[in-house]
């Protein structure tokens, strides 16, 4: 057991080191190899009335003159310990951990992600706990009543909801219960300027029911396909044969078993809206890192882009980690293996 997870922890970081490598060679690397010069990625840092010479003397400063290995290593050097930011009118420090400066806002990209994730991480967990709840509740229930009527009811309902997207049934709750009905927030707030949690909960009870809607249903549906077919195995038949309740052999033996998958993708799915729910984000007007994220490339902020992206990838690097840990506990063949 432990030997698996010093394995898994070593992988995570050997990822998280690609990770950043191919995600800064997409950013300055693939742009060269595009025809940009040094020169055109420094215009980005400079006024519109700023000289040719002028915009060469900020590439220089900047260090986009140098090798491509020697700015990825001065960027993940700053990660560590912080970075100067040499532009030309004034030296712009960056603390570590240094994921970039904006000069369009001259401010450094980490602190504007901070303050951030946890609008961002109070809508993913919380959508997922309902999610989770709904969307394995009902693939249990289907799977137990198939081919009835609640079954394809439930089917229906799933199809639906895996059919729309966020903008449409975003768009449609706000008109409905916010603007119609008046029974929750029109968006627009941050949910963590509440010192009520009953207000923090009013704010996001509507973005969390429509983004759990959208995973609920996928949920839904794989948890059923996989109930459908570990309730047909011999050790469900087994358990049945000792005397067990239905209700033990279905939560101890047959949905424990069809958990593996469903553990897989909550993973991804998690990772995925920690580094940003843009759509979700943008139809209530959330400021967290997916908004934010939409900010940047309205005003073609690279340092911005970069930080989210890289912020993006530790998210979903981690949440895989817990998920191969967690792979332990619930299928003791990873255990024996």
């Amino acid at each position: 057991m432990f030997a698996y997870i010093v394995r898994r922890v070593i992988g995570a970081v050997i990822l998280l080191f690609i990770v950043t490598a191919v995600t800064f060679s997409i950013f300055f690397l693939v742009p060269k190899l595009g025809g940009a010069s040094a020169d055109d990625l420094a215009s980005r840092y400079v006024g519109k009335s700023a000289g040719q010479e002028q915009i060469h003397e900020t590439a220089v400063r900047l260090g986009f003159t140098d090798p491509i290995y020697v700015q990825y290593g001065r960027f993940v050097k700053g990660l560590f310990v912080g970075q100067e930011y040499n532009y030309g009118p004034a030296t712009e420090h960056c603390p570590a951990p240094c994921f970039g400066y904006s000069f369009l806002t001259q401010q450094p990209v980490w602190p504007d992600l901070v303050s951030r994730i946890p609008v961002t991480a109070s809508l993913a967990f919380g959508a997922a706990c309902i999610w989770l709840l709904a969307g394995v509740g009902t693939g249990v229930i289907s799977a137990l009543k198939r081919g009835s009527v609640l079954d394809r009811s439930m089917m229906s309902v799933a199809l639906a909801g895996v059919s729309l997207p966020i903008f449409f049934t975003g768009l449609l709750s706000l008109s409905i219960f916010s603007y119609g009905l008046g029974w929750t927030a029109q968006g627009g707030t941050n949910p963590m300027d509440a010192s009520n949690p009953a207000w923090w909960a009013y704010d996001l009870i509507l973005p969390w029911v429509t983004l759990a809607f959208l995973y609920a249903a996928a949920y839904a549906r794989l948890t059923r396909a996989g109930m459908l077919e570990t309730m047909n195995e011999d050790f469900v038949r087994t358990a049945r044969a000792k005397g067990l309740t239905e209700r033990t052999v279905v939560t101890r033996h047959g949905l424990r078993a069809a958990l593996t998958p469903i553990l897989t993708i909550f993973g991804l799915d998690l990772g995925l809206l920690l580094g940003g729910a843009i759509l979700t984000e943008t139809t209530f007007s959330l400021p967290g890192i997916g908004q934010y994220a939409v900010i940047a490339l309205r005003a073609n902020d690279l340092p911005k882009v970069l930080g989210v992206t890289l912020v993006a990838a530790f998210f979903i690097v981690m949440a895989n980690l817990i998920v191969d840990l967690l792979y332990a506990v619930v299928d003791p063949r990873v255990r024996i293996q």
